[in-house]
């Protein structure tokens, strides 16, 4: 199935402030699929997929994050592509 996706790289105080968690709520509350993980530098990337405006309210979402968050900008690129996932989750590396 066909299915867009949204490549995400959140910046600002987006680790230690559980941001990972509550983008699992979130991601699940929409129904979009895909993961979450911290990156080195900092920031928090995530690859989404589903519903166009499914994504767009996830990114909404993405834009302010959890409550102790301080997200200070927000990189989104969409491409279209086969389902590759069928949840969404925490990834660690």
């Amino acid at each position: 199935m066909i299915v867009s996706k949204a490549h995400i790289i959140a910046t600002g105080r987006v680790q230690g402030v559980s941001f990972r968690s509550y983008a699992v709520l979130a991601a699940r509350e929409v129904g979009i699929t895909g993961w979450v993980k911290n990156r080195g530098d900092g920031s928090v990337e995530i690859m989404a997929e589903g519903k166009k405006k499914d994504l767009e309210d996830f990114i909404t979402w993405c834009h302010k994050g959890p409550p102790f968050a301080g997200v200070g900008k927000v990189e989104v690129s969409f491409t279209d592509g086969e389902q590759e996932y069928y949840s969404f989750e925490v990834v660690r590396e």
